[in-house]
Parts: structure tokens; C-alpha cells; sequence
């Protein structure tokens, strides 16, 4: 993995446990990253990641409207 050294103002509170989720957490949102990969980028386990997608707000199911709707209408 690359290593990205990134400045933040100090009036921002947030450590690096918290900033490695927001990227990780948004580069899964987009599909840029799987569940695992984005876990990894985390530092955590598959689950403990999945487990705080929420409090970041992003869905763990990463999945498409009209994928539901046309797999609703295959099933």
C-alpha cells in the first residue's frame, strides 16, 4: 500500500483510526474498494469495519436501485 502524509488543521478533531475510516469507507461507497480491501485500508477486520459503515453513513449493502428493482422482477 501506498503511505500519504496528509495535514490537518488542528481545530479538526479527528485521529487517524477516524480518518483512515472516512477514506476507506467512502472509496467502499464508491466500489473502488471491496469490503475487505476497504477493512485492510482501515486497520480493522472485515467485521469490526462492516460493523462501523453505519456511523460513517455508508450502506454495507453497496448495491444499485435498479439492480434490486430488476432483480425483484427476475425472482
Amino acid at each position: 500500500m501506498r503511505i500519504v502524509t496528509l495535514n490537518i488543521p488542528e481545530n479538526i478533531n479527528l485521529n487517524s483510526v477516524d480518518l483512515a475510516m472516512i477514506v476507506a469507507s467512502r472509496l467502499y461507497e464508491q466500489g473502488s474498494l471491496s469490503l475487505g480491501q476497504a477493512a485492510e485500508m482501515a486497520g480493522l477486520t472485515k467485521r469490526s469495519f462492516a460493523e462501523l459503515l453505519g456511523k460513517f453513513g455508508v450502506s454495507i449493502f453497496n448495491y444499485p436501485a435498479s439492480d434490486i428493482s430488476r432483480d425483484i422482477a427476475n425472482a
